[in-house]
């Protein structure tokens, strides 16, 4: 018989967490698997858990949630004292589930018969050298407007989920200055730009095809390298991520990478995987299918 730990947030998310949890349960029910339930109490709480649970006897460990969850437990799991790796579960319930768009396995249902049915792939992931700390990520590390439209997006939660385009709209129109320079196999590019985003999945923010040509495991970060240009520019680019055609456009830098580095020409904020954490300078790398996931 089967087990896993299945985690759940009782209040984030519109609280929509214990319902999904309602919904699925029987599931895993009906095939005899055996859950261990645990309500989460703080930020974070994912991260130590898959930081520090015994997993004896255990198959994997399952969450309801988006990007934020996976993120925490892909960074507790990755610390481990005794680099234990396990299987990670996610069922959908978060605001922009990037990486279950890319999966297009949006529903929870159909989410938790995989992990029911044992599907499992391996994934890549990156790791992120700031502030003298290793984060890691599967989404993206972004720097410039998707940064500074992250901060906005928070202070808009009454928005909903839109709160994210119009964020990216707002910081277009402030058209700051952004200097910096970029290092890509020890090529240097210095500008002032919009921004630069590395990405490891298709979709950023709310329905963004940012990285069409990404995939989870080829072994690539797909760097997207913006210039600043006119707001009116900048304003026509912005439909186009929704589609993926602004990799097609003359301003749009579009490469498949291994490593890069971030030096702003001052400390700046990241955004990584939709949470504002770390600053410049960062120096980013792949790690070709480091996490299992049952999907």
């Amino acid at each position: 018989m089967k087990k896993y730990y299945l985690t759940v947030n009782p209040y984030g998310g519109g609280k929509k967490g214990p319902k999904i949890l309602k919904d699925v349960l029987p599931l895993f029910e009906q095939k005899n698997i055996e859950l261990n339930i645990i309500e989460t109490e703080y930020a974070g709480h994912n991260r130590d858990l898959a930081n520090q649970l015994n997993m004896d006897g255990y198959d994997g460990f399952c969450c309801i949630g988006g990007d934020g969850t996976l993120n925490e437990v892909i960074n507790g799991l990755l610390t481990r004292k005794d680099r234990l790796k396990f299987p990670i579960g996610l069922i959908t319930g978060g605001t922009g589930n990037s990486f279950m768009h890319d999966l297009d396995c949006l529903d929870p249902i159909e989410a938790a018969n995989k992990i029911i049915s044992d599907k499992r792939r391996f994934i890549d992931v990156f790791s992120c050298n700031t502030d003298g700390k290793t984060f890691y990520g599967f989404n993206i590390l972004g720097w410039g407007i998707p940064t500074d439209a992250n901060i906005l997006a928070d202070k808009l939660r009454w928005m909903g989920p839109q709160r994210y385009n119009f964020a990216s709209i707002i910081e277009v129109l402030r058209h700051k200055k952004r200097f910096a320079r970029v290092i890509i196999d020890n090529n240097s590019i210095g500008a002032d730009f919009a921004f630069i985003i590395g990405c490891n999945t298709i979709h950023t923010g709310k329905g963004m095809r940012m990285a069409p040509l990404a995939r989870l495991n080829d072994g690539l970060i797909d760097l997207i390298i913006v210039r600043k240009v006119s707001r009116f520019k900048l304003l026509k680019l912005f439909p186009k991520v929704f589609s993926g055609k602004h990799i097609g456009d003359p301003g749009v830098d579009y490469r498949q990478v291994k490593q890069f580095k971030i030096m702003s020409e001052d400390k700046s904020q990241l955004n990584l995987d939709g949470e504002v954490l770390g600053s410049t300078p960062v120096e980013v790398k792949i790690l070709p299918k480091e996490v299992e996931i049952l999907i």
